[in-house]
């Protein structure tokens, strides 16, 4: 016998020696084996009708990074019965390999729970969330599902950057904000200087903050009360018709896409036909379902829940995040969809091969189908060959969905220096300005705890500002930031040479004040992150044709007088010349090979002297 899905799974029945009492019945393990080799999806499906709108409460977890969103969404899925309490439940949402090494949540995840309050059943559909800046994009895409959010605030840390950008992505889509002050069990804990804080700056009461401490489950099962409490449910009617937003997807190689939909209106099941309303294409629905958090198929979705569709899309292009479904012949009004990610940060990615270039093209839309935050354009280098220019919302950003390539797609690539987009105005005339910072506001929210506003150039935050701050205030300050638009400044641009040669990838724009400064650590970085060769390298940095910086990579030395002994002295000067010239005709024809790993490693600036 045959399981469907990706492996085939034989049964093999063995003839007992004793006669059977009755009617011949599976194995009691048969079902849980089932169960640990294709998830949920060898059980009945769930009957989704049983919880109209009014019982379903959509919300999602925010907070600054490391503040517990994890952890309490860990708690849970525990108290609710989604998965069972173990010590090993931790950052169980949290899917990705890149999100188990780093100790950070990278992709929003999806998982709906079932809870009884006052005799009435619930369906809660919780969205976990990243903290970092450089994901905030998920963050917003995944409030556009909810109705609800919980902020969750560190006793110990208090309101942190991310923590206020957060809230104002709630306060902006006009959510309901359940505060939750965190980790109370720390010793240095301090809840109520946090709680003044949030009513200081969020204008919530002190009395609606709820204490808790996620990783021992005190007071979480509050955390749910108050969800139902606060949080209004969905604005739509089942009797409408289908009107369903995606806010994600993935893609399955043996299923296509998967994406998730939060049903604004209407129902969808097995067998309909559906419309996309950004490609106009139309499907028909194989599979609907929830995520708990594994797949579990239901026999349909209705107005007001979350869940996953797989409807035969197989290109990544036919899934666009923010894109409305709809019934064919049936349709609606497009939803608004998302503001576009605006990229802060680009850098060159090519294969380390060319021949990899089409394999690397594959994984590249498949993961931007799961990360639309990246920007992708075509690319070409003379030294690097075909690639892409790829913007990113922050430097760990690009460093994780790197990492995503290497770990989920086994591809090797070559990632250039990290930049800035800029906007260069051809003229004499330029605004020079002394100070690279200029303060805006400052604001006091209690007396440990100061919010400073700064206008600075994005070239000077972007690429180890964050790290530099952090070691200055010993891990106290935090950081986060917006896009103010284009300024002038008295910029130029530094190119790196080889031997004479530029190396265009190593080219930046810097300030004027600094070109010496950099060009000279650049030189130095290189001097130490190029191997040597036979022949002798020149490491220039230049502004122009003016050299402002020069190191010199030593060659291999061979020692050819070395079965000289004694004799004419014209001899050991005859070999000496010989191969001086032979140095320098191999400098004339060498190539210089910079390794892969270096370009961000030269370029990002040190800031321990």
């Amino acid at each position: 016998m045959a399981l469907a899905g990706r492996t085939a799974l034989h049964w093999v029945w063995l003839r007992s020696t004793r006669p059977a009492a009755g009617p011949l019945s599976l194995p009691s393990w048969r079902p849980a084996l089932c169960e640990r080799l294709y998830g949920s999806r060898g059980e009945e499906k769930i009957d989704m009708s049983v919880y109209p709108v009014e019982s379903i409460r959509n919300f999602s977890i925010i907070a600054h990074v490391d503040h517990g969103k994890s952890t309490l969404a860990d708690r849970l899925l525990e108290i609710t019965g989604t998965i069972a309490k173990t010590d090993r439940n931790k950052q169980v949402l949290d899917k990705l390999q890149v999100e188990r090494e780093r100790g950070i949540t990278v992709k929003a995840q999806s998982a709906s729970l079932f809870y009884n309050h006052d005799g009435v059943n619930y369906l809660l559909n919780l969205i976990d969330t990243p903290g970092h800046v450089d994901f905030s994009y998920e963050v917003s895409r995944s409030l556009s599902a909810c109705q609800g959010v919980i902020l969750v605030v560190d006793a110990n840390e208090g309101i942190q950057a991310q923590t206020v950008a957060n809230f104002y992505l709630a306060f902006e889509a006009q959510l309901a904000v359940i505060p939750v002050v965190n980790k109370i069990d720390l010793k240095n804990a301090d809840p109520e200087r946090v709680e003044k804080q949030i009513e200081k700056l969020f204008d919530i009461p002190v009395d609606e903050c709820v204490r808790i401490s996620a990783k021992q489950g005190t007071n979480v099962e509050k955390v749910l009360q108050k969800v139902i409490e606060k949080i209004p449910p969905p604005q739509c009617n089942t009797a409408d018709p289908l009107k369903a937003l995606v806010f994600d997807s993935t893609f399955d190689h043996y299923r296509g896409v998967i994406a998730n939909i939060a049903l604004f209106g209407g129902e969808i099941e097995k067998g309909h036909k559906i419309v996309s309303a950004h490609t106009k294409k139309r499907y028909e629905v194989n599979e609907v379902g929830i995520l708990t958090p594994n797949e579990q198929p239901t026999h349909k979705l209705y107005a007001g829940q979350v869940g996953y569709l797989i409807a035969g899309m197989k290109e990544v292009t036919e899934a666009q995040i923010g894109d409305t479904l709809f019934l064919y012949k049936q349709p609606v009004e497009p939803l608004p969809g998302f503001k576009s990610a605006k990229p802060m940060v680009f850098a060159g990615m090519y294969p380390v091969d060319q021949t990899e270039y089409n394999n690397l093209k594959s994984a590249l839309e498949r993961l931007t189908l799961n990360d639309s935050s990246v920007n992708v354009h075509r690319d070409s280098s003379l030294a690097l060959g075909a690639g892409w220019r790829l913007g990113f919302l922050g430097l760990l950003h690009m460093e994780v969905f790197n990492q995503r390539l290497e770990q989920e797609y086994n591809m090797s690539v070559i990632l250039t220096a990290p930049t800035v987009p800029y906007k260069a105005v051809l003229s004499s005339a330029k605004l020079i300005k002394d100070r690279r910072a200029v303060q805006k506001d400052m604001l006091y929210i209690d007396e440990h705890r100061v919010m400073l506003k700064y206008l600075f150039p994005l070239n000077e935050i972007v690429v180890d500002f964050y790290d530099a701050l952090k070691s200055l205030s010993s891990g106290y300050a935090s950081f986060d930031y917006e896009d103010a638009g284009y300024q002038a400044a008295d910029l130029i641009k530094m190119d790196i040479l080889l031997n004479g040669n530029p190396v265009e990838e190593l080219a930046t724009i810097i300030h004027n004040d600094k070109a010496y400064a950099t060009g000279k650590l650049l030189c130095e970085r290189l001097k130490d992150a190029i191997p040597r060769q036979l022949f002798e390298i020149a490491i220039q940095a230049a502004i122009g044709k003016k050299i402002i910086a020069r190191e010199t990579l030593k060659a291999y030395r061979k020692n050819v007088v070395a079965k000289c002994y004694g004799g004419d002295i014209t001899r050991r000067m005859k070999l000496l010349k010989r191969q001086a010239e032979g140095k320098k005709l191999m400098r004339k024809i060498g190539n210089v090979e910079v390794p892969r790993d270096a370009f961000i490693r030269v370029l990002k600036r040190q800031t321990d002297k």
